[in-house]
């Protein structure tokens, strides 16, 4: 029987320190490990926050730019004040209530992938 530990989404990602501006420093994630095969080489990194895990990859045969990842959380409303705080020269989310009954707030980083930050309705 197949028991799956974790799913862990692959984005593309073109320019480090950009990602890290974004993910770190917008979104609040952390570095966990970053990975070259030798200087220079594209880099392959995982960024976190609390259980939400991305692995970011300037390798052209990961992924595909443009991707979408829906994240469940919950304290949504208290995630959209902290981001919008930073004042993020490139990024000013809003929060939309969506069809399904939940709360949403979509950013898109500077690759074109949308981060869907879901949080339903009870």
């Amino acid at each position: 029987m197949l028991n799956v530990q974790q799913t862990i989404p692959i984005l593309r990602i073109f320019d480090l320190a950009k990602a890290r501006e974004f993910y770190v420093g917008f979104l609040g994630f952390r570095v966990d490990w970053e990975h070259r095969f030798e200087p220079g080489a594209p880099v392959y990194l995982q960024v976190s926050r609390g259980n939400c895990v991305l692995h970011l990859s300037e390798h052209h045969g990961d992924c595909c730019p443009g991707s979408a990842v829906f994240i469940r959380v919950s304290g949504l409303e208290q995630f959209h004040r902290e981001v919008t705080a930073k004042g993020y020269a490139y990024m000013r989310p809003g929060i939309e209530m969506a069809p399904w009954n939940a709360k949403l707030m979509e950013v898109t980083d500077p690759f074109g992938n949308r981060l869907r930050f879901n949080e339903d309705i009870a």
